[in-house]
């Protein structure tokens, strides 16, 4: 029989063990997806964790023993060794955990009898805990004729051993901790031939006792590349005629749209294809990645599509400049003179949000929008935030978006008011986030009006690199263009004669621009019928004439003044801002801080 050949992770879990310092396992990530087989004489299938681990990875153990809530205690090999402890062990107790196997004739079919062995965890955990030191007994007996080494592999760990604070975990699971723990550090198991595995999808959602142990050591199983996607279409379609009549698409091109999705929901993406006869091209591709990749983070992410790009956005000549060079970059795959990220910030209403979705349409790359991430309940949030980074990486190159940033990414200190979980976000965001091996495949977009609001930290370059300010057009021809562009957006096809003149004594904003245009076509289509119709140029002259400016002017100039200090490019700043002197800046910003906290007492 050819030798077989590891998955990365799995030969790192086999030299470890090896190395006989470490016998316990934390493995996270992509645990419910299938498994690459390959064996040296050049054959490969893809089977089930939970088969690859009885057939392949602890093929050398006598026993191989799985615990999961739902289904208790199941033995995959070794059956007749536990079948000989539990007889024994109900003979000292009394207990009937070994069933009817003189009746059987068959220790399997014993202990598949309904309600024999416990799936309570403590008591399943107390029973297998007895049976592993009992085999770490028979081990230090040579001559003893028994099983002399198990794998005890518990599924969905996260339910066993759940996160939270030691000072309120309920007495049962403290109980199962404390046992898990001492699997990991008991130098009598360490000795024997004895591996215990815990399976979770997110570190976040198991204990942190375990996952901080020194006695364990964490795998991670991430979702498969390029290349280990296209050798998995090979697979499913082995014959070239199939692959040719179920996609116009070459699978080269079809793995590299699929990176992102774990082997099982490729399989589902092609199947779906072939049993509705339906033809895979690229429009199919992306709405069902979409699809899959949005319900598999549960909705934390939403990707971006965008039919606009730099050309529509009005004014903001440096911005787009920038940005266009860098999408360009991108295309090129130029990735070491691309920003790790940029920050985007200005008072509401200058088009941040607006300016992200036409870099979008300009970049050819996956744009993912972060969602609401927190959650009310303990160690969730940061399950959310796991999986949400699990998912970016793999999907091989990125662009992130988050908006109004100020409000979702934590800060270090805030205080016990959410029991520590804003420093935990900022916490995790900013070690991703600083993570220089992903320079251009994960590139990070914040969004905010108050920069002034975010981390330090986690602003600062090497996290976000770019700091681009937006400001309001002042100039008359820059606010009549945004008149035209607001337009086309309230579905108006303005011309430049169509604008009266304009004298706005502060700045307009691209919302307080679409708030009269939508006035203007409120009142056009309000017309009596029976009387003539006022013409769309003298009913905004007249709107224009009634228009109040924000009352908040001391809140939008501190939106304003905080974007210039943020800048880290000259050439961002118009010339009002660009001549400022700093300690300046910083002085009026104080003075409006202040300003801005009367006028909320």
């Amino acid at each position: 029989m050819s030798p077989i050949a590891l998955p990365k992770w799995a030969q790192d879990m086999k030299d470890i063990f090896r190395s006989e310092t470490i016998s316990q396992f934390v493995v996270s990530g992509s645990i419910h997806d299938l498994v690459p087989v390959k064996s040296n004489g050049g054959g490969t299938d893809f089977v089930p964790l939970r088969q690859f681990m009885t057939d392949v990875l602890f093929i050398p153990f006598d026993v191989v023993i799985f615990y999961d809530r739902g289904k208790g205690i199941t033995i995959p090999k070794g059956m007749e060794h536990f079948q000989k402890y539990l007889e024994v062990f109900d003979g000292f107790h009394g207990s009937r955990f070994a069933g009817d196997a003189g009746v059987y004739k068959n220790a399997a079919q014993a202990l598949d009898s309904p309600g024999l062995l416990p799936r309570d965890p403590t008591k399943a955990l107390e029973l297998i805990d007895r049976f592993i030191n009992n085999i770490a007994a028979v081990a230090r007996t040579p001559n003893l004729p028994a099983a002399r080494s198990v794998a005890v592999v518990i599924d969905y760990a996260n339910f066993i051993a759940p996160a939270g604070e030691s000072l309120y975990i309920y007495s049962e699971i403290a109980c199962n901790l404390v046992k898990i723990l001492n699997w990991a550090k008991d130098p009598v198991l360490q000795d024997c031939n004895i591996i215990t595995t815990l399976l979770t999808e997110n570190l976040s959602d198991l204990n942190k006792m375990i996952v901080e142990s020194p006695y364990s050591a964490k795998v991670a199983i991430s979702l498969p590349d390029r290349d280990e996607i296209e050798e998995y279409l090979k697979f499913l379609l082995k014959d070239e005629k199939k692959a040719e009549e179920v996609s116009e698409i070459p699978l080269e091109a079809m793995a590299e749209r699929l990176v992102g999705l774990s082997r099982i929901n490729v399989k589902t993406l092609l199947m779906r294809a072939i049993k509705k006869n339906e033809k895979i091209t690229q429009k199919y591709l992306t709405q069902v990645k979409r699809e899959i990749i949005e319900k598999e983070a549960f909705g934390l992410i939403e990707f971006i599509e965008s039919k606009h790009t730099l050309d529509d956005v009005a004014g903001h000549v440096e911005a787009k400049k920038w940005l266009r060079q860098d999408a360009q970059l991108l295309k090129r795959g130029a990735l070491r003179a691309i920003p790790m990220g940029y920050l985007i910030c200005g008072r509401i209403g200058t088009g941040k949000t607006y300016l992200i979705e036409c870099f979008a349409g300009e970049c050819g790359i996956p744009f993912v929008a972060m969602k609401n991430f927190r959650e009310k309940w303990v160690g969730a949030t940061e399950g959310n935030l796991e999986k949400i980074f699990h998912i970016l990486r793999a999907l091989g190159q990125v662009v992130v978006f988050i908006d109004e940033a100020d409000q979702a990414t934590g800060r270090r200190d805030a205080g016990e008011g959410d029991s520590g979980l804003s420093g935990r976000i900022y916490g995790m965001l900013a070690k991703e986030m600083s993570d220089t091996k992903q320079r251009g495949k994960i590139l990070w977009i914040f969004a905010t009006s108050r920069p002034d609001l975010l981390e330090v930290d986690l602003k600062r370059q090497g996290r976000l690199d770019v700091h681009i300010p937006l400001f309001p057009p002042t100039k008359e021809d820059e606010i009549r263009d945004l008149f035209i562009a607001m337009g086309k957006k309230a579905k108006l096809d303005l011309k430049a004669e169509d604008i009266p003149p304009l004298h706005f004594k502060e700045p307009i904003s691209g919302n307080e621009i679409e708030g009269l245009l939508i006035r203007a076509v409120r009142e056009f289509e309000v017309q009596p019928e029976c009387q003539p119709q006022q013409p769309i140029k003298d009913i905004l002259a007249k709107i224009l004439d009634e228009f109040r400016p924000s009352a908040h002017t001391a809140l939008l100039e501190l939106m304003d003044l905080n974007a210039v200090k943020e800048c880290t490019d000259d050439r961002f700043l118009p010339p009002p801002f660009r001549d400022m002197d700093k300690l300046a800046v910083e002085r009026r910003i104080q003075e409006l801080l202040l300003l801005a906290g009367r006028s909320r007492a």
